[in-house]
């Protein structure tokens, strides 16, 4: 491509004609929605639904306003404004790459230590929706109870400061007692992480939190605000060098834009409290039975990332389909799968759990997808605990196969040592990798004291089948290593 353009929306009507581009004005979009978090997946995800809505002459009402609670968002922010908040979004397929830029999102609140800026959005009553990728360990859960941990930091600051909180959920609940103040509704609050029963986590994290410091604005919360569950699907890679490069290979000079792949699911109970976008034209799928979807994905998907990126780090591998191209790895992953996960999730509507594996195992080898190993192996330490370890209590108490299970936590150990087969260094990979680390370095000696972090695993450490296994399974590690651990688990019948 000869001539590179910056991205922005005086230079949309420039672009090639085979990149797809907003046809709608975007200065006649106002903003329905507030997105906290607003990375990757988001634009690839959830603007990209409302972006084809637009495209389709709807939704100009519900365009997006970003908000983050990090220092980090405010780079983003910056890169975003500089390009009018457009964003170049390349589709991975092995057939082809293809690249659309989307215009939903229309601005970015500024980030503040005080999120003042941020719960001034929410207020406005034009918001409708404020919807949240904050990760599966951000929500702060206290692994005792299921509950909101009241002790956590951040969250004893809202409590005692909630009109200038730190948190997404102490901004929530300062906008929302802003909004009952003056009359005016509640918005709904979705969650976009990958977590059983996002919807229910996060209304319970607002309505407790909010009962700290205001019980009334929490029973107000609690009775005519909403909290749908959702199950989202996407395999979306971090921005790096490559990918720039990839948007300058179309002639577009873009800071921020975000790869994919050719695959994307969004199902959702249909709870909104204030209205919604019709997604469902623009293929979301709408349920009162979500259960089924989110098991299948996040027990087989996200689950099935943490089956292979463990072994993969140890052994030097980058990506997801570099893992799934070494023939060992592979046959771990569907193993695993076939014996040990899909016998315990239930068949959703048109897809059995086995027609979902095959699904799963196409998508990872995608050798266009470059995800990274590390990507996908970092905070274990909430993976585990939300994508494997339901399936393994599951067959302990159906007295079904778990070794293999049992040897992808084994593996989980082995890399938290901090060090490769090969001598290299592991970088910190977790926001708990140093008491992961030293757990994991005294496990080589004892591996019942990996099994005896009880925010992680609570009782199963005490299930003396599964921690015999464990122990056997990182005895061989540490003293053959993963290809040896690999081939006898392949070759037990």
């Amino acid at each position: 491509m000869d001539e590179l353009i910056p991205l922005s929306l005086r230079a949309l009507g420039r672009l090639p004609a085979a990149i797809r581009a907003p046809h709608y004005d975007r200065q006649a979009l106002s903003p329905g929605i507030v997105h906290i978090g607003l990375g990757n997946f988001h634009r690839a995800h959830m603007a990209w639904y409302t972006h084809r809505l637009m495209q389709a002459g709807q939704a100009h009402d519900w365009a997006i306003i970003g908000g983050g609670v990090r220092s980090a968002d405010a780079a983003m922010r910056d890169r975003l404004a500089a390009q009018d908040w457009l964003t170049t979004l390349i589709e991975l397929d092995p057939a082809g790459k293809t690249a659309e830029i989307t215009g939903a999102m229309i601005g970015f609140a500024p980030v503040e230590s005080d999120n003042a800026a941020l719960i001034a959005q929410m207020a406005d009553p034009a918001i409708r929706i404020v919807s949240l990728t904050v990760t599966e360990g951000g929500y702060c859960v206290d692994p005792a109870t299921g509950g909101l941990d009241l002790d956590h930091p951040d969250i004893r600051h809202d409590a005692a400061n909630p009109a200038a909180p730190r948190t997404a959920f102490g901004a929530i609940v300062a906008a929302l007692r802003r909004r009952r103040g003056q009359g005016a509704p509640p918005f709904t609050a979705m969650s976009c992480d990958n977590l059983s029963g996002n919807g229910g986590i996060l209304r319970r994290t607002v309505v407790t939190l909010a009962r700290q410091s205001d019980p009334a604005l929490a029973d107000w919360i609690e009775a005519e605000a909403a909290f749908p569950n959702a199950m989202v699907d996407c395999i979306v890679p971090a921005t790096g060098p490559r990918e720039i490069a990839l948007a300058r290979d179309f002639g577009i000079d873009d800071a921020a834009p975000v790869t994919h792949e050719p695959f994307r699911q969004w199902v959702l109970e249909d709870s909104f409290c204030a209205g919604r976008p019709p997604w469902e034209a623009v293929g979301a799928q709408f349920t009162d039975d979500l259960h089924g979807y989110e098991a299948q994905k996040l027990r087989i998907l996200n689950a099935g990332h943490q089956i292979i990126a463990n072994v993969a780090e140890l052994q030097g591998i980058e990506t997801i389909a570099d893992a799934m191209a070494a023939p060992p790895i592979r046959a771990l992953f569907r193993k695993v799968q076939h014996r040990e996960i899909a016998p315990h999730v239930t068949p959703v509507p048109g897809m059995s759990p086995t027609e979902y594996v095959a699904l799963i195992e196409t998508r990872f080898a995608n050798p266009a997808i470059r995800d990274t190993v590390r990507r996908v192996a970092f905070d274990g330490s909430s993976r585990h605990p939300g994508f494997v370890l339901p399936t393994l209590r599951d067959a302990l108490a159906a007295g079904a196969p778990f070794d293999g299970l049992a040897l992808v936590e084994a593996l989980w150990a082995r890399m938290c040592a901090g060090v490769r087969e090969d001598g290299s260094a592991i970088a910190p990979n977790d926001p708990q990798w140093d008491s992961l680390t030293q757990a994991a370095q005294a496990a080589r000696a004892q591996p019942e004291v990996w099994l005896a972090q009880a925010a992680i695993y609570g009782d199963l450490g005490r299930h003396a089948a599964f921690s015999a296994q464990f122990a056997a399974w990182l005895r061989l590690l540490w003293a053959e290593g993963g290809a040896a651990a690999l081939q006898r688990y392949l070759a037990a019948p």
